[in-house]
């Protein structure tokens, strides 16, 4: 299965994804973690990618979707794969399908997590104070002006991605308020497995 996950940070989608890894057998691919292997591993794209990020710039749609091109061909992922934090944008949504067609591939599922903001906000709040309790460093992503500031950029940059598997006919939601059983169950019925 070919999987995309939507939903702005925090609403459970990589907590949703490890239970999908297990279950299904795919993995889960982090574009950072791709870029990174790709350099490390001095591919062409890798090394595109390199220069790029040398000069300190952003790298390219074009890149990333040729990273990611090249890690689906890997044998881990020759029976599906779980995308979450990409694509980002509707430009790199077309060049990811773009690429897809190219390989004869299609997209399986693309389950959106729809949550209520301000409470997304509350249950961020309540678990930097729980790791500040038990004496852990809270993580800067829990860190509520970060989390507010990465929720307007969601907001801004990805959430039009709805729109664009909607008209696809492609997308399906999950109440990412909900406890994280009763998502991992609603995924199973989206999924059928």
């Amino acid at each position: 299965m070919r999987i995309i996950l939507l939903g702005p940070p925090g609403a459970g989608k990589g907590t949703q994804a490890v239970r999908l890894v297990e279950r299904l057998g795919i993995p889960q691919l982090s574009t950072g973690d791709m870029l990174r292997a790709a350099v490390a591993a001095g591919t062409p794209v890798g090394l595109k990618a390199k220069a790029v990020m040398d000069r300190g710039e952003l790298v390219s749609d074009d890149i990333v979707v040729g990273i990611i091109a090249d890690r689906i061909e890997e044998a881990d992922a020759k029976s599906g794969f779980i995308l979450d934090g990409f694509p980002r944008t509707v430009a790199q949504a077309e060049a990811f399908d773009a690429m897809l067609d190219a390989k004869g591939l299609k997209l399986d599922a693309v389950i959106e997590f729809k949550v209520n903001e301000a409470e997304l906000v509350e249950r961020i709040v309540k678990r930097a104070k729980d790791t500040e309790a038990r004496g852990e460093p809270v993580r800067k992503d829990d860190n509520p002006d970060v989390f507010k500031t990465r929720l307007e950029a969601y907001r801004n940059q990805t959430a039009p991605l709805s729109a664009y598997y909607d008209g696809k006919s492609m997308l399906k939601t999950v109440d990412g308020m909900k406890p994280i059983d009763d998502v991992t169950e609603a995924m199973k019925e989206i999924l059928g497995r």
